[in-house]
């Protein structure tokens, strides 16, 4: 009898802790930081009229080019917090044919509260 409440109490605490949902804020998660980490101060230095080596100097190389040209500059930064969902910030940098910077898309925008 006494084999019989072993087991099913060693049954009952592996069905209990197997999937460990109710344990989930317990088990760590490291937090995940991908991409170019993108400060306020520096995407507010960027403006239009700029070359690729003044936003280069200022912004570091981007994660990305236009895989169809070197028009388009993608500076994306992703952050996923230990049991928060995903951040990302993505910075899209358009040059004309002369190298000139003609458009920031900045999404979603970075502001200078959520840098500090």
């Amino acid at each position: 009898m006494r084999c019989k409440t072993l087991t099913v109490a060693a049954l009952a605490a592996l069905m209990l802790t197997a999937g460990c949902s109710t344990l989930e804020r317990v088990v760590y998660r490291p937090d995940i930081n991908q991409g170019n980490y993108l400060v306020a101060n520096d995407v507010a230095k960027i403006h239009n009229g700029m070359t690729q080596q003044q936003v280069a100097y200022t912004l570091g190389s981007p994660m990305m080019h236009d895989p169809f040209g070197s028009n388009v500059w993608y500076y994306v930064f992703r952050e996923q917090p230990g049991h928060e969902s995903v951040k990302q910030q993505t910075l899209t940098l358009t040059f004309d044919s002369n190298g000139v910077l003609t458009n920031i898309d900045n999404k979603p925008a970075l502001t200078r509260s959520q840098a500090n």
